[in-house]
């Protein structure tokens, strides 16, 4: 069952996320890498908004995905990919944010060698790709509600 209301606060999360990285765009590498603080902080938040459209993802899935897409455990990465098979996105953007899941399990697995140079680069891009990801589900989410499907 679709739970829109589960849907627009993950959403909403997401864009105190956003509203947390703005904090970092723009600042230089160098800056940045001088205080762990920061970087930790930066870390954080770059998982936790990835982690929290992944959640999105796997409920817009579970809710309706049919057959194989619906059975199947999914990689982090595809559930992005699948949002385009179900109409909520474009296939170029969810190709595109879907290496976002990479950069997550970059940051949890790998934390004692991540390159701060892919975190501190991957900033501009996530500040665009998460407001699209964020406009798309909601626009999605909408059509759905104006179907008469809110909450099936």
């Amino acid at each position: 069952m679709l739970r829109p209301e589960l849907v627009r606060r993950k959403l909403q999360l997401i864009a105190q996320d956003l509203e947390l990285l703005l904090r970092f765009e723009g600042e230089p590498l160098e800056d940045l890498v001088a205080d762990d603080l920061r970087v930790a902080a930066l870390e954080r938040v770059l998982e936790r908004m990835v982690m929290r459209a992944i959640d999105v993802n796997e409920h817009l899935i579970s809710a309706l995905a049919t057959g194989e897409g619906r059975t199947t455990r999914l990689s982090y990465h595809d559930t992005f990919l699948m949002l385009a098979d179900l109409g909520v996105c474009p296939r170029d953007h969810a190709e595109r944010i879907a290496r976002s899941a990479g950069l997550r399990n970059i940051l949890v697995h790998d934390y004692n060698d991540v390159d701060h140079r892919i975190v501190h680069g991957a900033v501009r891009d996530l500040l665009v790709d998460y407001r699209d990801y964020a406009e798309h589900v909601e626009r999605f989410l909408g059509g759905l509600d104006g179907a008469g499907r809110d909450g099936d």
